[in-house]
Order: structure tokens, then C-alpha cells, then sequence
């Protein structure tokens, strides 16, 4: 491999992991002064205001402010609660009478790997925490919907087809009555409503999201790092819990279609689109726990949704893994809710991702292959697809090799003369059938894809927990450190047969060993799933580098034989030919 194709190599894989480890987000953009102050004030209210019928002792404002999610769990705890169990094939939802709200969310599909509840059924609900719980603000009142006593239609339901369960309550002369929709093939929940007694000027619907979402994962580190509170206006953006300050509300400004809160591989969100707009979400409010750190892991998340005299209301829910197909049934651009890549180049990678993820379930589906082998099978196809430019690249560079002695010459020739020195070389390239950038635009052209492919299988959660071999699980670590080693000798090997027919350069035999060393140490820790394909891909790659190596060592040696003895091109080739048959 020539120096420049080795250097476009080590700097895709640097650029495409450097982000991970370095780069911080964009701190969430300024909300207006009005609407922050409704909602500090929305969420004050509705944290401190006592439920004309509960027994529990009220929250006082220093102490809600001082730990908002102690508070609140300490509040929920005391409350008597009767829990509707709503049951699929996919899942299990609990809603709570108290507050018609979520209490429960149990995925069938998948099993928690943290430790404290490893191989029971992944539950994305924080203990004592809720999803979907309501407050009120009409006029100058806040009304804590969510610690009312609901009354149910049913006490228990077996979702077959679309399956409501409508919840009633009644304070003075506020109704409300809210009914969710289930469906057993999705985790989509449809909320509807209605508030009655509200006035000609109706008023504002907070809708609370919780204070993120349960650790279901064997690092989590990891997971408490991917917390995030994405938001969808005119494109996608995330806000990392993490980058929030302790114990200050941060308020985000809408219109929102949708607003959700994300870890490494389940999400929770409010979709609710306008046609004629936007979104109907005007704002939403993140505030993480006064003694949370430096780095939170949690905030207490809440939305706001504007009604109308009416008193009618409506959106959907998500509570649900982030498998792509069912995140793409959403619409309004759900599958962007775990944004790849970084501000910049997020949307060309985004334009990858969508079809990458697609491949492989069809593989691991139509095909009846395993993940493992989808993986190995999809990097020899992406490598097969890129042999036509790998090869176009790296003959263009020879090329440019072969001229060399020339270029310098004439630059020599021509230095008082820059014009004079730039025609000639035009010259020269197309005497010889040479692009200067031959070399560097087949390389180019792949990146996006390399991008893509690099954060498909580091969060994608299709590979979660899927076994192969002696791995336990491709979305992570290689316990045996045997992938990653693997994935670094064979980087070794293709730079080596790579240097193969060139002149000896002390630079790029430096890179050789040190770039396989500094790649397997970032590695090393990463999903096995990704080291695996890019092992295969590196591997794969190899046959391809000795053939150009050869090639060049034939060139290499016809330039010696047409300095040494003078013969003309032609005469040289035919003694090549003649040696061959030999």
C-alpha cells in the first residue's frame, strides 16, 4: 500500500473514533424567557401542590428543589396504587389509577443484563418512577392530574387488535378522561383526551416523561452515557443528561413533533405532529437532581402541550426498544431518535445508516443466518463492492509513482515559472493517462459508508445480546480479547504486503507497526460485533493488496530493465511476456 492510500486509512479510522472519546455535543440552544418561566413555574406548582385525596403529607418547596426526584418518588411511594395490567405477546404495560400513568414497561423480547436483575424481562421504568403522568395549568391554577384516583374501564386487558383502556377522574368541575390505545404487533401506545371545565381560554397540558430510563445493561457506564434527551423540530437534536447542571431546569424552546428520552438501546417518547406545523409540543424541561455531579445520569423530563377550549387532546407514545423498523413505522423522522455520527456530517451518514440496518435484518431473517455470520458474510460483500474503486485508487497511485522522476525534473526545470510549470504537468498527466486526485477520490467515496457502518454496529441493538461462537454477546466486549487481536494483526499484515514492491521508507514502516498497536488499543473495549467485521473487512482486503503489490513489483522491475539496457517499452514487455510463459 503507497504512503498516501496508508494515510487516508489511518485518518478515516481516526476521524470515524476520535468523536466518540473527544468531541462534546453542542450545548442545548437558549429557550425564550416566557416559556421557561411557565414551565419552572408549571413544575414548581405541580411538584408542591397537594391531591385533594391523598393521605400523604405534601412536598415542600425547598425539599423538591433540593432533590426533585427523591421528592417525587417519595410522593408516589406513599400513594395507594391499584395497577392495570395491559398484557401482548411484545410487552407489558402497568397503568397506574393514580394519575392514569405509566408505572410499568416490560419488554418480552428482551432481558435486562444489569446485574441486580440480569436474565429477568428488561423493565425501562425507573423503581417508583412513571411515564405519561399529567399536569394542568389553567389560568393561574396547576392542577397535579397525576396524583388524582382514576377510575378504569377494565382492571386488566389482553391486547388482541387495537385495545383501549379509558381512565376517568373527576376534581370540582375538572373531568378528565383519558384513553390509551394498544396494539400487540408495536410498542406504539395512542393517547387521547378529554379535559372538561376548562374555560374559553384553555390552557396547558404538562406531560412527564420521568427521570430517563432503568439501567438495563451489563456497562452501565456505558449506558448512563448514551442518556439523552433528544428533541425533533426542523432537524434532530440531542441533549446528553450528562451535560446538564445539577439542579437547574434547562428549557428547550419548541414547536416539537416529537421529544423522547433515549439510553444505549430502549427509548420513551411523546410523538405529536401537526400537519399544518411543526409540532404541538411547544417546549420541554430538563432538570437533573441537585445532587447528581458532575455527570447526571438522570433528569426529571416534562413536556408541554398546549390545548384549546375543547379540552381535547392527543398524541402517541413510545415505550419500546430501538429496532429500526419499528421506529421507521412512526414517521416524522423517529428513526433519527438515536442520532449517528456528529454535527457536521450526521445527516450524510443518517442517508447509510437507514440501509445498512435494513441489510442486515433481511440477512439475519430471510437468510436464517446467525448475526455473527451476517456480519463476516456483509463485510467480504462490502469489500467485493468497493475492489473496482480500492482498485482504480491504488493503480492511479502507481501511476503517479511512475512519473515521479519526471514531475521533479520539470518542476526543477520550470521553478522561476509557475504558469509555465503548471501546463507542463497538465501535459504530462495526460501523455501518461494520469489523474493526479485518481488516488484519493476512491477513497473518498466510501468514507459515509465506513462511517455508518462503524456506528451501526456499535449501538444498533439487533446485535444485543446475540451470541456467536465463543462470544456471549456482539454488542459488547470480546472477553477473550481475541476479535480485537485479530482485527490488529491483520491490520498489520495488509500494511505489510501493502509496502510490498516500494522503496524502503522508514515513515510508513513506523506506521505499519504502530497504527495495528493504537487501533487494537481503541478497540479492544468496543463491541465484539464491530471488531468482528472490521477483522473480516481487513482480512478480506489482503488478496487484493498482494495482487496491486505484485503488479507494482512488475512495474518496478520493467523500469530497471528500461533504464539499464535501454530497451524500448514494447521489447520490455515482450521479454516480460516470454519470462512469464518460461
Amino acid at each position: 500500500m503507497d504512503r498516501r492510500a496508508l494515510w487516508a486509512i489511518v485518518l478515516m479510522m481516526i476521524v470515524a473514533i476520535a468523536p466518540v472519546f473527544l468531541l462534546k455535543r453542542p450545548a442545548p440552544p437558549p429557550a425564550s424567557a416566557d416559556s421557561a418561566a411557565t414551565q419552572t413555574a408549571a413544575r414548581g406548582a405541580h411538584d408542591t401542590a397537594a391531591s385533594p385525596p391523598a393521605p400523604a403529607a405534601p412536598v415542600g418547596p425547598t425539599q423538591a428543589a433540593a432533590n426533585p426526584d427523591s421528592a417525587r418518588a417519595d410522593s408516589i411511594a406513599t400513594l395507594p396504587q391499584d395497577t392495570v395490567l395491559v398484557s401482548s405477546d411484545l410487552y407489558q404495560f402497568g397503568v397506574s389509577t393514580r394519575g392514569a400513568r405509566l408505572v410499568v414497561a416490560r419488554l418480552a423480547n428482551y432481558k435486562s443484563m444489569a446485574p441486580e436483575t440480569a436474565d429477568s424481562v428488561a423493565q425501562l421504568l425507573r423503581p417508583g418512577s412513571e411515564l405519561l403522568g399529567l399536569t394542568l395549568v389553567t389560568g393561574r391554577d396547576t392542577l397535579p392530574v397525576r396524583n388524582w384516583n382514576f377510575t378504569p374501564s377494565d382492571s386488566a386487558l389482553t391486547v388482541n387488535g387495537a385495545t383501549p383502556l379509558t381512565l376517568t377522574a373527576a376534581q370540582g368541575n375538572i373531568h378528565v378522561r383519558v384513553t390509551y390505545t394498544f396494539n400487540p404487533d408495536n410498542y406504539q401506545i395512542g393517547v387521547s383526551g378529554q379535559v372538561t371545565g376548562l374555560g374559553p381560554n384553555g390552557g396547558l397540558l404538562l406531560v412527564g416523561m420521568g427521570p430517563g430510563l432503568a439501567n438495563t445493561e451489563g456497562d452501565s457506564t456505558m449506558n448512563q452515557r448514551a442518556m439523552a434527551l433528544v428533541t425533533k423540530s426542523g432537524g434532530t437534536d440531542r441533549h446528553d443528561f450528562g451535560k446538564l447542571d445539577a439542579g437547574v431546569p434547562d428549557t428547550l424552546s419548541g414547536p416539537f413533533e416529537w421529544v423522547a428520552v433515549k439510553s444505549k438501546y430502549f427509548v420513551t417518547a411523546v410523538l405529536a405532529p401537526d400537519s399544518s406545523g411543526p409540532g404541538r409540543i411547544s417546549g420541554v424541561t430538563a432538570t437533573a437532581p441537585a445532587n447528581a455531579g458532575k455527570r447526571p445520569s438522570t433528569a426529571d423530563v416534562e413536556l408541554s402541550l398546549p390545548i384549546s377550549a375543547s379540552g381535547q387532546f392527543s398524541y402517541t407514545a413510545y415505550a419500546g426498544p430501538m429496532e429500526y423498523h419499528q421506529l421507521r413505522d412512526l414517521g416524522h423522522g423517529f428513526d433519527d431518535v438515536n442520532p449517528y455520527g456528529w454535527p457536521g456530517v450526521r445527516t450524510l451518514i443518517h442517508f447509510f445508516v437507514g440501509p445498512v440496518r435494513m441489510i442486515l435484518v433481511w440477512m439475519h431473517t430471510h437468510l436464517n443466518l446467525a448475526y455473527g455470520w451476517v456480519l463476516i458474510f456483509f463485510g467480504l460483500a462490502v469489500r467485493l463492492i468497493l475492489w473496482p474503486l480500492n482498485q482504480k485508487a491504488m493503480r492511479s497511485s502507481m501511476a503517479m509513482q511512475a512519473i515521479q522522476p519526471q514531475l521533479k525534473a520539470m518542476q526543477e526545470k520550470y521553478k522561476d515559472n509557475p504558469q509555465k510549470q503548471q501546463q507542463e504537468m497538465v501535459k504530462l498527466y495526460r501523455e501518461h493517462g494520469v489523474n493526479p486526485l485518481g488516488g484519493c477520490w476512491p477513497m473518498l467515496l466510501p468514507m459515509p459508508v465506513l462511517f455508518a457502518l462503524f456506528f451501526v454496529f456499535e449501538n444498533s441493538i439487533e446485535l444485543r445480546g446475540q451470541p456467536f461462537l465463543w462470544l456471549p454477546d456482539l454488542s459488547q466486549a470480546d472477553p477473550l480479547y481475541i476479535i480485537p487481536i485479530v482485527m490488529g494483526l491483520s491490520m498489520f499484515v495488509l500494511s505489510k504486503v501493502g509496502q510490498m514492491g516500494m522503496e524502503k521508507n522508514s515513515q510508513a514502516n513506523t506506521i505499519a507497526y504502530v497504527m495495528p498497536l493504537v487501533m487494537t488499543f481503541f478497540f479492544y473495549r468496543l463491541a465484539a460485533g464491530l471488531n468482528l467485521y472490521y477483522a473480516v473487512s481487513n482480512l478480506a482486503s489482503i488478496p487484493q493488496q498482494w495482487l496491486l503489490a505484485k503488479e507494482r513489483q512488475r512495474r518496478g522491475a520493467r523500469q530497471i530493465m528500461e533504464v539499464s539496457t535501454k530497451m524500448p517499452a514494447a521489447e520490455v514487455a515482450a521479454t516480460e511476456r516470454k519470462a512469464r510463459k518460461r
